[in-house]
């Protein structure tokens, strides 16, 4: 067995054990592998061990890996941060976006997402710890722009993503996985019709887990360390 499958393996189990002991089942948790700065061979060793859900968080380092796999039955999922001249790419080849802050750049996905393409699917990053060097719009905020988001055509508003303030161990982060969930049934409550949390790492996804996560964003465990930028301090990195 390859790394890549041996670590994909204990991080599927650990998710089933994490749901188990929160009274959740690992059906009701989606694994996004997150590929960033690892090559394409790395990603099609995680798709034969069974991996279909792919996370970057840079546009064209994400399109040159989809171009050498598209043989490849993957789902990408845009995890990064969002300039406004790559918003068609992302549009035009992505799955899912959760990294969604301004209402411009919702407009220009749903503009510029192809009609022969299934809606793009949408979470707001939310700045769930009030972090100054971290994308996001706030807990007070989000109401406001979910409201004017997800009306927009060719887009499916369906959750809400955060990443926490680190802390010194993974429980660390519950309060603040706690506090995205309860903004989401907020949200619910007010009309909108939320079913996604996108939150928890490679250090804290069982505490995100114990706190109601649908998706969780792995990167290390599965592909080892990253030796090209850092992997903690942008965005939805795993």
């Amino acid at each position: 067995m390859t790394t890549i499958a041996s670590n994909l393996q204990a991080v599927r189990a650990a998710i089933a054990s994490s749901a188990d002991t929160h009274g959740r089942t690992d059906r009701d948790i989606t694994l996004l592998a997150v590929s960033k700065s690892f090559p394409a061979d790395a990603v099609r060793a995680a798709y034969h061990a069974g991996q279909h859900r792919f996370a970057e968080n840079y546009a064209q380092e994400a399109l040159d890996k989809m171009t050498a796999l598209e043989d490849l039955p993957l789902e990408w999922h845009f995890i990064g941060p969002i300039q406004s001249n790559k918003t068609r790419a992302i549009a035009e080849h992505f799955a899912w976006v959760h990294s969604v802050d301004r209402l411009k750049v919702a407009e220009r996905l749903s503009a510029q997402r192809p009609e022969h393409l299934p809606p793009l699917q949408i979470c707001l990053q939310v700045n769930i710890s009030g972090e100054a060097s971290k994308s996001g719009v706030t807990p007070a905020q989000a109401g406001m722009l979910a409201m004017q988001i997800a009306p927009l055509p060719r887009l499916t508003l369906r959750g809400l993503m955060a990443v926490p303030a680190p802390g010194p161990g993974g429980d660390a982060q519950r309060p603040a996985f706690a506090a995205l969930r309860v903004l989401r049934d907020r949200l619910n409550r007010q009309g909108l019709q939320l079913d996604t949390l996108s939150m928890g790492m490679s250090h804290d996804y069982p505490a995100a887990i114990a706190e109601g996560a649908t998706m969780v964003r792995i990167g290390t465990a599965i592909f080892g360390n990253r030796t090209t930028r850092d992997e903690t301090s942008n965005h939805g990195i795993g």
